[in-house]
C-alpha cells in the first residue's frame, strides 16, 4: 500500500477553512437567533413633570380606569391594560420645544361624546380642532368633513369638494385632544370597547424608513395598508406632501402624508406623521415625552443583536430599580428603554 503525503500547509489550509465555515456557520445561527427574538412589549412611557401627584390625579380624574401606584418607587399611573406612565420630577417645567419625534399619547374611551361632556364639567382644558372652513373649529373630529383614501383629513380643495358635493359631517365617534399638566397633548378617541392607554403618536423625519428601522432592530411585524408595497431601504425617503389637511391643532392644518398607521408593541401603537418643519427632530430627552420604555425578557441577547446592527446606545446597562435596562436611540432621536422582565 502507498501512502500519500500530504504537505502540511494544505493540512492547513483545509483545517482553516473548515473552521471558517464552522464559524461563518455559527454566526449566522446566533445572528438567527437574535432576529428571532419576539417583539418587546410596551412597559411605560416616561414623563418629566414638575408636580407627579397633581399629574397622575389629573389623568385618574380624565380617564377613571386608570389609577395612581408606583414602579420601583417612581410615581406611576397604571392603565388596566398593564401599561404605565411613569413620572420624573423635574424642577422647571419641561421642555415642549424644539419638536421632538414624541408628538403626543392618547386613550381609548367607551363613548367620545360622554367624554368630552365629562371635561367639560371638570372644567378641563378642551384643544380645538382647525376644521379649514374660515377659522371654525370643533372639538370633536367627526363634526367636521370626514377624510378620504385612509387619510384622516382634506385639504382645503377637498373641502371645497365636500361642500359642493353637499357631503355631511358624519357625527358619532371621532378623535378630540385636552391639555394635560406639564402642557401635555392627550388624544382621546372613541367609541372603543373598553377605556385603555393605546397610543403614543411620533412624528418621523421619514416615516417608512423609521418602519424600517422598527422591523429590523425591535422585531415589529409590518402593519400595513392594503395594496400598499412594502418599503424597503432602497425607496423608504420619500418626499412630504405639500398640501395640509384638516382637521388639524394648528390654524394652517398638517401634514398627513405620508404616514405610517400603526406599528404595535402588545396592545399599545405607534402612529408616525412626517416632520412638520423644515429641521430635524430634536433629542427627546429631558423634553415632556422623555422617552418610551418597552419590556423584553432576555437583555443581553438584545444588547448583542443591537451591538451587531450599529445602533446607538444612549446608556448602556443600568437599573430601574431591581430591573437591568438599556436605552437606545431611535431613527428620529426618540429615545427607548429596554427593560428586562422576566
Amino acid at each position: 500500500m502507498h501512502r500519500v503525503r500530504v504537505p502540511n500547509r494544505l493540512i492547513f489550509a483545509l483545517v482553516s477553512t473548515a473552521a471558517a465555515v464552522s464559524t461563518i456557520a455559527g454566526n449566522s445561527e446566533v445572528r438567527a437567533q437574535q432576529g428571532a427574538l419576539p417583539t418587546p412589549g410596551f412597559h411605560h412611557l416616561h414623563l418629566n413633570s414638575v408636580n407627579p401627584a397633581a399629574a397622575i390625579a389629573f389623568y385618574v380624574k380624565a380617564f377613571p380606569s386608570t389609577s395612581a401606584g408606583t414602579f420601583e418607587g417612581q410615581p406611576a399611573l397604571r392603565s388596566p391594560n398593564n401599561v404605565l406612565v411613569l413620572f420624573n420630577k423635574v424642577e422647571t417645567p419641561p421642555a415642549t420645544q424644539p419638536p421632538t419625534a414624541f408628538w403626543h399619547f392618547g386613550w381609548h374611551v367607551t363613548d367620545v361624546r360622554k367624554a368630552l361632556d365629562l371635561y367639560k364639567q371638570q372644567a378641563q382644558t378642551l384643544l380645538p380642532l382647525y376644521t379649514g372652513d374660515a377659522g371654525g373649529t370643533v372639538f370633536v373630529s367627526s363634526d367636521t368633513w370626514p377624510g378620504t383614501g385612509g387619510v384622516l383629513g382634506l385639504t382645503l380643495q377637498g373641502i371645497a369638494d365636500a361642500k359642493a358635493k353637499g357631503i355631511k359631517p358624519v357625527g358619532g365617534a371621532g378623535f378630540a385632544y385636552l391639555r394635560g399638566p406639564d402642557d401635555a397633548i392627550i388624544e382621546y378617541q372613541g367609541n372603543m370597547p373598553v377605556e385603555r392607554f393605546n397610543h403614543v403618536h411620533m412624528f418621523q423625519d421619514q416615516p417608512f424608513c423609521a418602519q424600517l428601522w422598527y422591523e429590523t432592530h425591535l422585531n415589529v411585524t409590518r402593519d400595513a395598508r392594503p395594496g400598499q408595497a412594502p418599503r424597503t431601504e432602497a425607496n423608504c425617503r420619500v418626499e412630504r406632501s405639500p398640501d395640509k389637511t384638516f382637521p388639524a391643532l394648528e390654524s394652517a392644518g398638517m401634514h398627513r402624508t405620508p404616514a405610517v398607521t400603526s406599528t404595535r408593541f402588545g396592545d399599545v401603537s405607534f402612529f408616525w406623521y412626517m416632520n412638520q418643519g423644515t429641521a430635524p427632530a430634536a433629542p427627546t430627552r429631558g423634553h415632556l415625552m422623555d422617552h418610551v420604555a418597552l419590556s423584553i425578557a432576555d437583555l443581553d441577547a438584545w444588547i448583542a443583536k443591537l451591538d451587531t446592527e450599529k445602533v446607538t446606545f444612549l446608556e448602556r446597562p443600568h437599573t430601574v430599580g431591581t430591573f437591568r435596562a438599556v436605552t437606545i436611540e431611535g431613527p428620529s432621536r426618540e429615545a427607548i428603554e429596554l427593560i428586562e422582565v422576566k
